[in-house]
């Protein structure tokens, strides 16, 4: 799925450039910007950006970073890292975090929802903000931007990420953890996929993924929806927490 996840993040990129150049309508209803397309760039910051090429000069106009999230992942939230420091981000560009799945949990072809956006550079300095000042670490809170002049739209390969003078745990970036996103991702895990609500499927694929003793992912499986049987509010929560005991015990028996 990992390896799924970086092929599809690609595919999104693509996907995302053909669709805005499609809808131009509805971006540029009044023609505005009529020598501007939406280009990959996928070699540096942003991934995404509407430019102009007229002569022989590239005009950058905003610029939007893609993310995917793969909404089953064990880890219960998007993983990806968001390292950019805020001089590279102008005011108008954008993160985008696209959540999916395959239609039937481990195949079929992938689904997508709503995404999460965000302003870019906003971002970028709460992410700062809160390593410094109000995440719980006793360690040097100290962050160094990339050396140079830093400006938006930097030419590719260019080294536009901040960096932590201590992170042992590699967690730097993890917008995930900061809580811009925790309404949304709340909001994500309740879609029911194949069913079953997607974080009662995180639950299943974690207790698996921490134990390759079955009576012991058994256990905790019930453990765990004997939980949150008592804060179902509705039969239909009840009888999906049943089904996915029932997957639980079946795949538990392979």
């Amino acid at each position: 799925m990992f390896n799924l996840n970086s092929v599809l993040g690609s595919s999104i990129e693509i996907q995302v450039v053909d669709t805005l150049n499609r809808v131009r309508k509805v971006w540029d209803p009044d023609d505005e910007w009529p020598e501007h397309n939406f280009e990959r760039s996928s070699q540096t910051f942003p991934d995404v950006r509407l430019i102009s090429r007229t002569g022989g000069e590239i005009n950058t106009v905003l610029g939007v970073e893609l993310k995917g999230w793969y909404l089953l992942a064990k880890e219960g939230v998007p993983s990806f890292r968001y390292k950019v420091t805020p001089a590279a981000c102008s005011e108008y560009d954008l993160l985008v975090v696209v959540p999916w799945h395959l239609k039937n949990v481990l195949s079929g072809i992938p689904i997508v929802y709503e995404p999460y956006i965000e302003q870019a550079r906003f971002v970028a300095q709460y992410r700062n903000f809160w390593w410094k000042h109000m995440r719980n670490s006793a360690g040097n809170t100290t962050i160094n931007p990339p050396p140079g002049v830093i400006q938006p739209y930097p030419p590719p390969k260019s080294k536009v990420n901040d960096s932590p003078s201590s992170d042992s745990g590699g967690n730097f970036g993890r917008v995930a953890r900061i809580g811009v996103m925790d309404t949304y991702i709340d909001r994500m895990l309740s879609h029911r996929v194949s069913g079953v609500e997607a974080n009662h499927w995180v639950l299943f694929f974690k207790t698996y993924a921490e134990s390759n003793n079955s009576a012991r992912i058994t256990e905790k499986l019930e453990n765990e929806l004997a939980r949150m049987r008592q804060e179902a509010n509705s039969d239909s929560d009840l009888r999906l927490l049943d089904l996915l005991a029932e997957i639980g015990n079946l795949w538990c028996t392979r």
